[in-house]
């Protein structure tokens, strides 16, 4: 447990450092795009949350490897190959100026690294008629560029409201370090602590009210590092279905693979191209606005905190029977079913309009409530 406590302490002591001196910074360190279209925030606010993290990492791999804790070499090896991704993430948080293909060339180059270190390769999926395939190892590395770069890329899409990329991201990484002490694997469970209690200790500054966003830096490295345990856990454990991967990361994995669909497929534009419509947003325009108009910084922090904990629930589709049938590829399939007509089916009933009156959460109260009470003074 000294990896999570460690990771808390330290990760919250250097995010509190920087919220406090994110003004000598001024521009470089905080958001002040307040209107694009993918922004759900009132105020400038700092959007390195991802050093802290990091930070807190690498102290607590370090000191972990001192008192035994934790391997000496292996986390080491982790923090390199995330640099790129972490590298390309940062500079975009503090110049706006490196493009999305960039980005995702830094998590193809991540990927590799770990390919490299690591030995991170996904060598199976489970489906005897492609497992054939990657038997051939210029075809196994490229699917594990794929796949480790697209949820690296896919945690950074779904942070969008207070606390929402980091609860998915404590839940998965709690689900990654429960089935590492199943499998007797030391490396993916300690780091799954360290990971988790870094998050925590950056999370108590970004929920409900934020003080500090992950960044996009903050969101690849949370999501480079839990691909990398995923695939480890793969290609170390004969015995976890290759399907636990995919379901226990389904949310971020799935909300990426429709948002392509929607915006290529539908609406014929490019799949690069920003948005407001992601299931996220939706839930916080028709599900949590309900019933009333913004009318102030304060309300509008409470709605967006409001948002998360939809998603943290949706996600938990995926999570809790992953965790505890990640041995039985035919459970894992019928959850990935049922966690997909579940997005779909919320999906369109926002979007028509239709949601069920127990999903909404009204406002209407609290608006009316504050009226009067500003008519009586």
């Amino acid at each position: 447990m000294l990896n999570l406590a460690l990771g808390f302490a330290s990760c919250f002591l250097v995010t509190f450092v920087i919220v406090r001196y994110a003004d000598v910074f001024g521009s470089l360190a905080l958001d002040h795009d307040l209107k694009g279209v993918q922004k759900n925030h009132s105020a400038p606010v700092p959007r390195v949350g991802g050093i802290a993290i990091v930070c807190a990492a690498g102290i607590t791999f370090a000191v972990g490897a001192l008192f035994g804790v934790n391997p000496r070499g292996e986390p080491a090896l982790l923090l390199l190959s995330a640099a790129p991704v972490l590298c390309g993430g940062v500079i975009e948080d503090l110049t706006k100026s490196v493009s999305p293909a960039v980005r995702l060339l830094c998590g193809f180059a991540s990927a590799l690294a770990g390919v490299y270190f690591l030995h991170a390769v996904v060598g199976r999926i489970d489906l005897p008629l492609i497992d054939q395939f990657l038997v051939i190892t210029p075809i196994a590395v490229a699917l594990t560029l794929l796949t480790v770069a697209g949820l690296t890329n896919a945690m950074n899409l779904i942070d969008g409201f207070n606390g929402l990329a980091s609860g998915v991201a404590i839940l998965v990484f709690g689900s990654l370090g429960y089935v590492a002490h199943q499998v007797d694997d030391w490396l993916v469970l300690s780091v799954s602590l360290t990971m988790i209690g870094a998050i925590l200790g950056f999370l108590i500054w970004n929920y409900p009210a934020a003080s500090i966003f992950l960044g996009d830096g903050g969101a690849y490295f949370v999501g480079f590092m839990m691909a990398e345990l995923a695939v480890l856990l793969i290609a170390r454990h004969p015995n976890v279905s290759a399907w636990y991967a995919a379901v226990v990361t389904i949310y971020p994995t799935f909300e990426t693979v429709f948002s392509i669909y929607r915006r290529r497929i539908v609406r014929g534009r490019p799949a690069g191209d920003p948005d407001g419509i992601h299931l996220h947003t939706l839930v916080f325009k028709r599900l949590v606005r309900h019933g009333g108009m913004l009318q102030t910084t304060r309300q509008h922090s409470r709605r967006n905190a409001r948002t998360s904990p939809y998603l943290w629930i949706l996600s938990l589709i995926g999570i809790v029977p992953a965790s505890l049938f990640w041995h039985s590829q035919v459970v894992l399939s019928l959850t990935a079913l049922m966690f997909v007509a579940t997005y779909v089916w919320l999906y369109a009933s926002i979007v028509r309009f239709k949601a069920p009156r127990w999903l909404v959460a009204s406002v209407s109260h609290e608006v009316t409530s504050r009226t009067a009470e500003q008519t009586r003074h």
